[in-house]
């Protein structure tokens, strides 16, 4: 078991392999409780999974954006110079 310093605000940095096994990130919540003399820690909120309405934004890319009025079923319209679906 390792030790760990209080800083001057009350915080303590939880380990990354505990964390890791609690399944903590940023924004988790925890609960303290005081049992006897010593303190117990859990983790309280249930789910780790995040849930999206919209992937708009999670990737990066680093070529030039994509005009707003640009409609990707054009993609799938085979033309003159382009491989298309063989029907």
């Amino acid at each position: 078991m390792a030790s760990f310093s209080i800083t001057s605000k009350g915080q303590v940095t939880i380990p990354k392999a505990v964390r890791q096994q609690l399944g903590l990130r940023a924004g988790s919540k925890v609960r303290f409780r005081v049992v006897g003399d010593r303190a117990e820690m859990e983790s309280i909120g249930g789910s780790s999974t995040v849930v999206t309405s919209s992937a708009a934004g999670m990737l990066r890319h680093k070529g030039p954006a994509c005009p707003a009025d640009f409609d990707v079923a054009s993609l799938m319209i085979s033309g003159p110079g382009r491989r298309g679906r063989s029907r």
